[in-house]
């Protein structure tokens, strides 16, 4: 199995692990995305259940959509500020408990002076927001599926952080 397969089947299992912890905590989410393109809410509304928790995303993938519909502030759209923007104003926008949301140079070139494959997500959960940067490498797709899996993966532990993890 290539890194990729690994990578998006690992996707495909956490979204399938945030299923079961929304529905068992009565929990709605959404995304924001940038360079994943939909990749993170495709996961999320693949998985058993979703139309139960999962209210939906936005794709800003433009700089300038980012500023005017997620309320990013002028600057870069690469930062820890940007993506806490994105995921503050679609949990706000969807009316939902949660939101993750991801923004980063999916390569092959840099972007605002990110080189390839750094990427920045964030978390919001009722309110509290947390955020990281990564730096992912491989082509353009790796980068994409490295990300959508940290982005579920973080979502998921920020999640049962916040209303404790259950077994299974």
């Amino acid at each position: 199995m290539s890194s990729f397969e690994e990578h998006e089947n690992n996707a495909t299992r956490i979204a399938e692990l945030l299923s079961e912890f929304c529905t068992d905590h009565g929990i709605r989410v959404a995304a924001a995305e940038s360079l994943t393109g939909g990749r993170i809410c495709s996961h999320l509304a693949a998985a058993s259940g979703s139309g139960e928790w999962f209210a939906g995303g936005v794709v800003a993938y433009a700089s300038d959509v980012k500023h005017r519909l997620l309320n990013v502030p002028p600057g870069p759209v690469i930062s820890c500020q940007a993506v806490e923007a994105m995921a503050r104003s679609v949990c706000e926008m969807m009316g939902v408990d949660a939101a993750v949301a991801a923004s980063g140079a999916g390569g092959p070139a840099g972007q605002d002076g990110q080189e390839p494959g750094t990427t920045c997500l964030a978390v919001v959960v009722d309110g509290q927001v947390d955020s990281a940067v990564h730096s992912f490498s491989g082509e353009p797709l790796d980068i994409l599926s490295q990300t959508q899996e940290q982005a579920l993966a973080m979502l998921l532990e920020a999640l049962q952080k916040r209303y404790g993890r259950t077994e299974g």
